[in-house]
């Protein structure tokens, strides 16, 4: 069987580590990987962005169907690049490429944050063997492809909505948070477990932490599985008011600790409460999504070791909710587009998260014939207040 060709951009400054890698590239057994070479990031951008250059004509003649490069090999110290910069040069210029950075800095925190630069893979000269770079380049390929499906999938779908704007808006912004919500937690989850695997001298405790970041990961993904399977269940009419029988303060109170195991001591979180009920009638799933979003939130915008009050109040037929916190707050002007689908706060976008939270809130809310209002202030803190009818018949009876 042919194997297939796959053309590799090397930018490398050091000639023996060229030769070096051209020869493990000689004795790769599944693939055929064609090599070119350049020293500087200039000639790598220049040479990815143009059809027409000699030194890629030179490879077209071996691989004449393929237009450009199917992975760049990036080294981070370059005459006129060196260190982070170099990849978010290159990225910013060629996003359509994927890279795997070549490097010889071990160092982990450079490579998380490289990876968080849009890099598919981070290896060590020192540590790598003919399988982990094939494997590395033949992973990085096929992560882009998916992504370009993904690209591509999203504007075949903004272009038969074209006439239903607001459709076509919630997809577009649909798919490019599921791509970046996804995609970091699996780079995470597949770097931690390649590490694992590779480093059999690993101590107990640094294996510890690989492990919890794979978990962390992992709780980020299915908690983005449940909000995208709750916008599924709400677009198509299959969110319900469900009312059922509901000790309504223990409910708060277990709420209340599984949120605390969940901060990890980072937050402590008080639940207070005045006033008496009996067994009431309430939805207790249209309840936990509502506050267990209101308290995660103020867990996320909150720094270490702050307060968060979670207050409940019953009087006259009515429960109201109360979640306080101390963290970075609400700017005025986004405060009236807090309950939109998507929608972030302009001094939130670089905490993790999909602007799906409080828009769900607003729509149990209603469900559950309730109000909701907030008052924040930025750098100071923010308080939401949720008021929800106790029995209430729902609006079809």
């Amino acid at each position: 069987m042919q194997k297939m060709i796959i053309r590799v951009l090397l930018v490398e400054d050091s000639p023996s580590d060229a030769k070096l890698l051209h020869q493990v590239f000689a004795h790769t057994v599944q693939h055929k990987l064609e090599m070119l070479h350049v020293e500087q990031l200039s000639e790598a951008i220049n040479l990815s962005l143009s059809e027409n250059n000699s030194k890629v004509n030179e490879l077209e003649k071996i691989n004449p169907r393929r237009e450009k490069f199917d992975v760049v090999l990036l080294d981070l110290g370059l005459p006129d690049s060196f260190g982070l910069e170099t990849l978010k040069t290159y990225r910013a210029a060629v996003p359509d490429i994927p890279v795997v950075i070549l490097t010889g800095i071990d160092d982990e925190e450079l490579a998380m944050q490289a990876l968080a630069e849009g890099a598919q893979d981070y290896l060590v000269k020192d540590q790598i063997t003919i399988q982990r770079l094939v494997q590395a380049i033949r992973y990085a390929i096929e992560r882009e492809e998916i992504l370009n499906k993904l690209r591509e999938s999203e504007e075949i779908s903004r272009q038969a909505l074209a006439k239903e704007q607001q459709l076509n808006e919630l997809k577009s912004n649909f798919v490019a948070m599921v791509s970046h919500e996804f995609r970091n937690p699996m780079t995470t989850i597949r770097t931690a477990i390649d590490i694992l695997q590779n480093q059999n001298n690993m101590d107990e405790a640094r294996r510890n932490i690989y492990f919890e970041r794979v978990q962390d990961a992992l709780n980020h993904m299915l908690q983005l599985l449940d909000e995208v399977l709750f916008l599924s269940k709400s677009e198509t009419a299959k969110l319900a008011y469900k009312p059922a029988p509901l000790n309504l303060i223990s409910f708060c109170q277990e709420i209340t600790e599984v949120m605390q195991m969940k901060a990890a001591g980072q937050k402590n979180i008080i639940f207070n409460y005045a006033g008496e009920c009996n067994l009431i009638y309430m939805d207790e799933e249209l309840i936990y999504c509502i506050l267990t979003n209101l308290i995660s939130n103020a867990v996320k915008y909150s720094p270490p070791q702050s307060h968060i009050w979670f207050n409940l109040t019953l009087e006259d037929d009515m429960a109201i909710f109360q979640v306080k916190d101390e963290g970075i707050g609400i700017p005025e002007t986004d405060q009236v587009n807090l309950f939109q689908t998507f929608y972030r706060a302009s001094n939130a976008r670089r905490i993790q998260g999909t602007g799906l939270g409080l828009a769900m809130v607003k729509q149990c809310v209603d469900l559950h014939g309730g109000e909701i209002s907030l008052e924040s202030q930025q750098d100071v803190g923010t308080t939401v207040i949720v008021k929800l009818p106790l029995n209430y018949s729902g609006e079809s009876e």
